[in-house]
């Protein structure tokens, strides 16, 4: 480092920090659109992603079930969610599902949880998913999941096309966030769509990535920087918590102060630029965020979800203030708890709580976490007016064995397992219908939904119920980035797996 710049920190013992927006490096192209001033085909229109990941793989055989045919007439313990999960005391009773009948089914009738929409049995509730499935503006992807190429039983006991450490938390993650099956992803689809679009935005004062939980492979991009955000009740001007030490004429914020020649200058050497253009993004998004106060939203309850899409829907609010009447946004939030080898169910279904005997289990309490902070910010962005702009979805590490682990309410869990069921929401959504693929084969339903039987065609070799994904999460992304506004020329560098799949988009979105 040159002796002029070593002498000015030694002097002026200054420093500006934030733990909110992640350093990036010009060796790796680490320089977005935000710090470049880049303009190019700037959007007409605003349009967010929101990914909501339900973290420790969630059980979709329990989240969306037979109704039609909940007890399989070919009897045993092998065939049908009734006759293989009843016993246990695992599956949820037919009495208590919310009833639904697809648009595209034939008339075949399936289940939500009754924690999907919690206020059906519980009077005083706040609403949860079901008004917006009758509304056609919820729409479920079944049986998805990772995949390196499309599979079959045959392929999977063959050992062919199986993604790599199937059925590690950590791996799937990391597949599901990165849509790189074959290996560990180090980039995000997210931040990959973002590296691609950036310039829909043109210059503004936030990054096209936001997470509300923390650092994320999924906004992680090539050339794009993410910024990681706190919760609400967080106001938005104490979200990146800047801070200074030094005397009031170095102050950074201070239009030609010392600290603002500093940061001009040995611009020629990688780490320094580097460390100026973060310093610089923070402190432009600081700036923006205190202008922008702390706007009022709708009710959403006060749990750790609702808390995240709380603060996503107040950015949104203020998007035009922050450069964004037209652009894109892409935010990611979480929600833990989904590894439920034991207490995954209760005695009381329809409860909302996992205390005692009388609880719903924990996974019943989480998806009730989970429908009311999502209806809370589906009713918000209705009455910002931007329904048919948002959409937002669900991950999962991986689904859940349909065979139980254990016995007992309050006692009972399920194990690993591979392709789930997935939420997609929003006023452009063509819901009130299943959305997936066939096997590869061209057998089973065209929507994708699974044979629940122990051994059957769609269960791997562990014969427990493992469903084998028929729909890759690279589609699912496609069809999500697609809406987006990725280019079609640049969904081989986003999704470079894509190709080996039948379509690229599932068509659960109107353009």
């Amino acid at each position: 480092m040159k002796e002029s710049r070593r002498k000015f920190l030694k002097a002026s013992t200054c420093g500006l920090t934030s733990a909110a927006i992640i350093a990036s490096l010009e060796q790796f192209d680490l320089v977005n659109a935000m710090t470049q001033g880049q303009q190019l085909n700037v959007a007409s229109d605003y349009r967010a992603l929101v990914c909501i990941f339900l973290s420790g793989g969630t059980d979709g055989n329990n989240m969306v079930i037979p109704f039609d045919g909940y007890t399989n007439a070919a009897g045993g313990t092998t065939n049908g969610y009734d006759n293989v999960r009843t016993g246990s005391g695992l599956a949820v009773p037919l009495s208590a599902l919310l009833k639904i009948t697809p648009s595209n089914t034939s008339g075949i009738s399936y289940g939500f949880h009754p924690n999907l929409s919690p206020e059906a049995n519980n009077a005083g509730q706040p609403k949860g998913l079901l008004d917006v499935w009758n509304a056609g503006k919820l729409a479920v992807l079944c049986n998805v999941g990772s995949l390196v190429q499309p599979i079959t039983r045959a392929n999977y006991a063959a050992g062919i096309g199986r993604p790599y450490q199937l059925f590690s938390h950590s791996d799937q993650v990391n597949q599901q966030q990165s849509s790189i099956a074959n290996t560990t992803g180090q980039t995000g689809w997210g931040g990959r769509i973002a590296d691609k679009t950036n310039g829909l935005n043109g210059p503004i004062a936030l990054p096209m990535n936001i997470s509300l939980a923390g650092t994320s492979l999924f906004s992680s991009g090539v050339n794009s920087r993410q910024l990681a955000i706190g919760a609400a009740p967080t106001s938005l001007a104490n979200l990146l918590n800047l801070s200074w030490s030094g005397p009031p004429a170095a102050h950074p914020f201070n239009s030609g102060s010392s600290y603002r020649t500093l940061l001009g200058l040995d611009q020629g050497l990688t780490l320094i630029k580097g460390s100026t253009d973060t310093t610089t993004a923070a402190m432009t998004a600081d700036a923006a965020l205190n202008a922008a106060g702390n706007p009022s939203i709708g009710p959403f309850p006060s749990t750790t979800l609702a808390n995240q899409l709380a603060q996503i829907a107040k950015l949104i609010k203020i998007k035009a203030s922050l450069g964004l009447a037209n652009g894109r946004q892409i935010f990611f939030c979480s929600l833990g708890g989904f590894d439920t080898h034991t207490n995954e169910t209760g005695n009381v279904p329809t409860s909302t709580s996992n205390a005692g005997t009388g609880g719903s289990g924990i996974q019943g309490s989480l998806l009730a976490q989970v429908s009311q902070a999502m209806r809370a910010f589906y009713d918000e962005m209705v009455a910002q007016g931007l329904s048919n702009n948002v959409t937002t979805f669900t991950l999962s590490d991986f689904a859940r064995t349909l065979q139980p682990s254990g016995s007992g309410a309050g006692t009972v869990g399920s194990d690993h397992a591979w392709g789930t069921h997935a939420f997609i929401m929003g006023g452009s959504v063509l819901g009130g219908a299943f959305y997936g693929s066939t096997r590869p084969d061209g057998s089973g339903l065209p929507y994708g939904f699974p044979v629940l039987q122990l051994g059957g065609p769609d269960d791997t070799t562990s014969n427990r119920g493992q469903w084998i994904p028929t729909t890759s999460i690279d589609q699912y992304a496609a069809t999500l980035a697609s809406w987006y506004g990725l280019a079609g020329t640049d969904v081989p560098t986003v999704f470079p797996n894509l190709s080996k799949f039948a379509t690229s988009n599932l068509g659960f979105l109107a353009p």
